[in-house]
């Protein structure tokens, strides 16, 4: 797809698109609102303006449409959507060991009780020992800094999603 080609859709074909790139409505709409971008550089400037002035709500919203890291059965049927944008975000999991996919799956349990969500990682280029070592190195963090972490991650996310769109 094109940018002008995205500027042209019906708005809930490209409600659908930002969606895909972005769960959080209160950034999806307006992503929406704002066409027609006259470059990807307006469209990524765009993207990072409304991710920046957005709530711990909203932020949370858009966690919400992530699978865990390395929980490929997940990102097969529940993420089903955003299948397209999302391969090779999590490929490093798909060919760990089992040691270290029993380890992410515990920790993420973990990391869950204690934020009240999901680990969110830019994993686009990470194998899963990576993965697992960032999880680990970010357990011991307050909520208030994982926030702030799993938010920077979620607007990486994004970006690479809004490439792989157009």
């Amino acid at each position: 797809m094109t940018l002008e080609e995205l500027n042209q859709l019906p708005e809930d074909a490209a409600l659908t698109l930002f969606r895909d790139c972005c769960a959080a409505d209160a950034w999806a709409r307006p992503m929406v609102e704002m066409r027609p971008f006259q470059s990807m550089e307006s469209l990524h400037s765009a993207a990072h303006s409304l991710w920046s002035s957005l709530t711990e709500a909203d932020w949370l919203a858009a966690f919400e449409a992530h699978p865990r890291i390395g929980d490929i059965s997940s990102l097969r049927s529940k993420y089903a959507s955003t299948e397209a944008l999302a391969s090779g975000e999590q490929s490093g999991a798909q060919s760990a060991p089992e040691e270290v996919l029993q380890r992410l799956k515990e920790d993420n349990e973990a990391y869950e009780n204690k934020f009240g969500f999901i680990f969110i990682v830019c994993a686009t280029g990470k194998s899963a020992q990576q993965m697992l070592t960032l999880l680990e190195a970010r357990l011991p963090n307050s909520r208030e800094t994982e926030i702030d972490i799993a938010s920077a991650e979620q607007a990486k996310i994004t970006h690479i999603r809004l490439d792989k769109l157009l």
